[in-house]
């Protein structure tokens, strides 16, 4: 039973609520709608103010929202406009912190997987596989992911998923081949023997030959064989992420490692990739051990130890093991080694 009083001043709080979020929604939409290359600098500037006003999550929510909103439509999205669009979550990611690029990532991730199932006809799901190519490209995430979403396709090779192979190819495949060229290796071999084994099935035949000798293009670093391929824009704004990032590396450190499982079943499994992130319904956490693992070794300790933790008023195992662990380590290294045990 939720009394009257507290129902009301639950529903003002929630009307608040939303006022709040329709006001940083609009705020943020104005933003993104202004977006270009000379006022990325200053509208990224302007977004990380709004994450340090207002919550990480719902900033993020928004964000995640309105990207989305914008990229993902049933036509096919503008390359240039598209790598913008991700250059600044990518800005984000460095300046205020992974979990922009994460919930971003997953966020697409989701949606990708949900249409690539459902065989929707418009050009949702290409334009989603550029924004994943892309966060690759500009370093949110690591090369695992996009090596895991290629093998799913080989796999599986229907029509579509040749299309968006080469798709996938032609925007990141120089990057994967310098960034882990044995898997691609393994990869181009497996979609060889997949093309031989299915070719009677497949109307398309020249679209299969066409993979295939973009692959190894790819594999012998022969730029020239792939149409349309023109580094150029996305070495451009690289060269302006360097900028604004502020360090030279361009932040490979912060480069999401996760596989496409994980991100899958973020919801079952937790979001291991981000510190501190909310843990619900972990599996693999049992109950019935916790009293077990209470007790704590802490060796021999000697009784006049254990009287001055007594002393101390150490009254549980814990802070008792703490204790005698801050008391008889030899030195830091020592003691840090006997409280990880």
């Amino acid at each position: 039973y939720v009394p009257p009083q507290v129902r009301k001043a639950q529903e003002a709080l929630d009307d608040k609520k939303r006022e709040e979020l329709g006001r940083l929604k609009k705020m943020v939409n104005g933003l993104i709608n202004r977006l270009s290359e000379p006022n990325l600098s200053s509208i990224s500037g302007q977004l990380e103010e709004l994450y340090m006003a207002n919550s990480r999550k719902d900033m993020n929510e928004t964000l995640t929202d309105i990207l989305m909103n914008a990229c993902v439509t049933a036509v096919a999205m503008p390359a240039r406009l598209m790598m913008e669009h991700v250059l600044l979550v990518s800005i984000l990611h460095h300046t205020v912190g992974i979990e922009v690029g994460a919930h971003f990532l997953e966020a697409v991730v989701k949606k990708f997987d949900e249409l690539y199932k459902s065989d929707a006809e418009g050009k949702e799901c290409e334009n989603l596989f550029a924004l994943i190519a892309h966060l690759y490209n500009f370093h949110v995430v690591h090369s695992l992911l996009i090596f895991d979403i290629l093998k799913r396709l080989v796999s599986s090779f229907t029509e579509k998923d040749i299309e968006l192979i080469l798709f996938l190819l032609k925007n990141v495949g120089f990057s994967l081949r310098k960034d882990d060229p044995l898997a691609l290796k393994e990869l181009i071999s497996e979609a060889q023997s997949k093309a031989n084994t299915v070719e009677k099935k497949l109307q398309d035949q020249t679209r299969v030959r066409f993979m295939l000798e973009t692959m190894l293009a790819l594999r012998n670093n022969d730029m020239r064989k792939i149409p349309g391929y023109d580094p150029e824009p996305v070495e451009k704004l690289r060269k302006l992420q360097r900028t604004l990032v502020h360090n030279s590396g361009s932040g490979k450190e912060t480069q999401l490692r996760v596989s496409l499982e994980s991100l899958l079943n973020a919801d079952k499994v937790g979001r291991w990739w981000i510190v501190g992130s909310s843990w619900s319904g972990a599996p693999m956490i049992d109950g019935t051990n916790n009293k077990t693992q209470q007790k704590l070794h802490i060796g021999k300790v000697s009784s006049k130890i254990m009287e001055l933790a007594r002393k101390q008023r150490m009254n549980t195992d814990i802070r008792r093991g703490i204790f005698c662990v801050l008391m008889t380590s030899e030195d830091f290294l020592d003691a840090f080694e006997k409280l990880l045990e």
